[in-house]
């Protein structure tokens, strides 16, 4: 059982913002970060993130909690495995009662990793290959490049070292089946891969003795999904956010060579075209995206695909393609520093770049095919917003050869801000009411002497839970989220807010009486004199003390 000291120490240590957002692209919004709900189907943004509150709330289908919850939920992990999975991803060791150890041990990556980087300097092909590619010694160093012998050196080193095999094939090293190991990667040049927070979750391997397969990821894992991460991220998070830009290649060596080059805003996918899941990290800081890919082909598909997903989600940026063979890493070696530089400050923007790229796939001197053309640029105009369909008619009709008038686009409402849906039973002045005592605790001991759950008309409830400190509940979560409901932090607009809560609910409580026949006249009497000595109090400010 993992101990509950080392629970709250990870607890600490983590941030809302950061793992909700490795998983989801967060946008800011006040104070808060807003989404679409991961939970469940909807267009709207209602999932909201607090960091000073460290909770997630959506409004729309009630989830919430806390970083843990959150992975639970999203992984479907039970809570031990929740926190294993974020101990790993934050490189931080839990400790466990009666000796019982993690669900796997990730030091064999680290472990596996330095003797990757030793075996480098030993074999003569793979250095050569680096060096002629122009790497430097300091970036072999930075970057922590190795080599991987064959599979048997492997296993020796891992049993020599006493490592447990089993953790070996949960992180990915090795595989396993029948009884019968054999290593991931055999001899490659590797590369190992950070999280964006600089914790090792895997490797990638380069071929130099001609097998099948070019390069080779470690497989997915606990800790290593390659459709999230990005290499060298953890290098290039400074100076993206410094620049404001990020730089995606499609190889390992151009990330190496352009930092080398002083781009040290480079990354690259991991062997995998640009995804959805990319953009949570992509948001971070709202860089401007730079795609540099390879001209040919596959680069064009590649770029073209990245392009689509990218304008649809409102990044800016652009494009940047390399032609006649050479990629970044040819250019850097070449001294090309200056063409680089002027490259990547002129890219074409996503937009243009779709619209060309799609157009360039039809014959347009065809009738036919210039119709078809037209069909596929409106289909990818749709995914904008209005504004942006409106800006890119022009440019549509002028690379088609057609007129404006014939790119019709559906008029389209724009996503507005998340608006929190409220029902017709919701009172804002009680709900403001309970929100004070939620986020100033020590008032509650003074709020209780005049305050039950009979004298809220629509939010008793929600009393009555913050007077059982269930803060935890999604009602209370909720609250403390809702932007729209104002917690009074001044003591004296709060007293004279309570006295004019409480007058409402004596008035109320007279008419009742009075038209209530159960009551005999004596018993309306003492009760109407009561209520109304109460609210004379209240008026003079007598009733509500906070001492």
């Amino acid at each position: 059982m993992i101990t509950q000291d080392s629970i709250e120490a990870l607890k600490a240590r983590l941030d809302i913002v950061d793992v909700v957002g490795s998983y989801v692209e967060l946008r800011k919004a006040g104070a808060n970060y807003k989404a679409p709900c991961p939970f469940h189907d909807e267009k709207t943004a209602s999932f909201v993130v607090s960091p000073a509150k460290q909770i997630y709330h959506c409004f729309g289908c009630g989830a919430g909690g806390d970083s843990v919850k959150f992975v639970m939920e999203h992984e479907k992990l039970s809570y031990p495995e929740a926190l294993e999975k974020l101990a790993s991803s934050y490189n931080f060791t839990l400790h466990y009662s009666e000796n019982k150890k993690s669900q796997f041990d990730t030091k064999v990556l680290d472990g596996i990793n330095e003797w990757y980087k030793k075996l480098l300097f030993s074999h003569a092909a793979s250095l050569s290959y680096l060096r002629d590619r122009g790497v430097g010694e300091s970036s072999i160093e930075r970057f922590g490049i190795g080599y991987a012998p064959d599979s048997q050196m492997t296993l020796n080193f891992l049993k020599s070292n006493f490592y447990n095999l089993k953790d070996a094939i949960d992180v990915g090293v090795i595989g396993g089946e029948n009884g019968r190991y054999y290593a991931r990667f055999i001899e490659r040049i590797t590369f190992p891969i950070h999280s964006a927070n600089g914790s090792l979750v895997g490797f990638g391997g380069r071929t130099i003795t001609g097998h099948q397969a070019k390069y080779v990821n470690s497989p997915e894992t606990k800790l290593f999904n390659k459709s999230r991460l990005l290499y060298a991220y953890h290098h290039a998070k400074q100076s993206i956010h410094k620049k404001g830009e990020i730089i995606i290649t499609e190889g390992y060596l151009d990330v190496v060579m352009l930092h080398q080059a002083g781009f040290e805003n480079a990354v690259a996918t991991l062997g995998t075209a640009l995804t959805h899941d990319h953009l949570p990290l992509l948001r971070k800081g709202e860089p401007k995206v730079l795609m540099a890919y390879d001209g040919d082909k596959a680069g064009r598909a590649a770029a073209l695909k990245a392009a689509r997903l990218l304008s649809a989600a409102s990044f800016s940026g652009g494009v940047i393609l390399f032609e006649g063979g050479l990629d970044p890493a040819d250019m850097v070696k070449n001294g090309s520093i200056e063409e680089l530089n002027a490259m990547f400050k002129h890219p074409k923007s996503f937009i243009e770049f779709v619209i060309d790229e799609t157009i360039a796939l039809f014959n347009l001197s065809e009738p036919k095919e210039k119709e078809r053309a037209l069909a596929e640029v409106l289909g990818f105009l749709k995914t904008l917003s209005p504004l942006m369909q409106e800006e890119y008619k022009s440019y549509s009709a002028s690379r088609l050869g057609i007129s404006p008038s014939y790119v019709k686009l559906t008029n389209q409402t724009p996503n507005r801000p998340n608006v929190i849906q409220t029902d017709s039973h919701r009172d804002t002045q009680e709900l403001s009411i309970i929100k004070s005592a939620l986020e100033r605790p020590f008032i509650l001991d003074s709020l209780i002497d005049f305050l039950d759950r009979s004298v809220f008309t629509f939010h008793g409830a929600e009393f009555d839970l913050l007077l059982k400190n269930q803060l935890a509940h999604p009602s209370l979560v909720a609250l403390s989220l809702d932007e729209s409901i104002h917690a009074i932090s001044d003591e004296e607009e709060l007293k004279r807010e309570l006295a004019h809560f409480l007058m409402k609910y004596y008035e109320r409580e007279l008419k009742k009486i009075n038209f209530n026949p159960k009551y005999s006249f004596e018993e309306k009497a003492f009760y109407i004199r009561k209520f109304r000595d109460k609210i004379t109090r209240l008026k003079r400010g007598e009733l509500v003390s906070f001492s």
